[in-house]
């Protein structure tokens, strides 16, 4: 198969696949709203990398500041992060996960991994190893492509 048929192929699923994710994730958790998509992603890479700042998530998302101006804020408001002073003595504000907000990752995630670990159950440890691997490099080529990697 060339690469122009590949990326046809790897097109349609990733949309099934991230259709299928939106449809496992559930909307309740333990009597509560889950987290949305945005929040889920902000809040993990502020979870791996640490305070951020607006220009910060412009710069590792590659969208507008106005978007994560209004997403910081209703994580604020919602008491997922708040703001902190830079560690590194800059004058931009930054934005840190709560503890709260660490509990609704964690609990989200969780729910998650579980349905991710129920796909994958019966598949052999080899055939595990080979897709986490494929995926992951997929990922950094991604990543190098853009010139935006996620820390891990």
């Amino acid at each position: 198969m060339d690469a122009r048929r590949a990326g046809e192929h790897i097109e349609r699923e990733l949309m099934i696949l991230s259709r299928h994710r939106e449809m496992a994730t559930p909307r309740r958790l333990n009597g509560r709203e889950a987290l949305d998509r945005s929040a889920y992603v902000l809040l993990s890479r502020v979870e791996v990398q640490g305070p951020m700042s607006i220009a910060d998530f412009v710069n590792a998302f590659g969208l507008a500041a106005s978007t994560f101006s209004r997403q910081v804020t209703a994580l604020t408001k919602e008491g997922l992060v708040e703001p902190t002073l830079d560690p590194d003595g800059g004058v931009a504000r930054k934005f840190r996960i709560t503890q709260k907000g660490r509990d609704r990752l964690n609990a989200d995630r969780d729910t998650v991994v579980s349905s991710l670990t129920e796909v994958v159950a019966d598949w052999s440890p080899e055939r595990l190893d080979n897709f986490v691997a494929d995926l992951e490099q997929f990922n950094h080529d991604v990543e190098r492509l853009t010139g935006r990697s996620w820390p891990r």
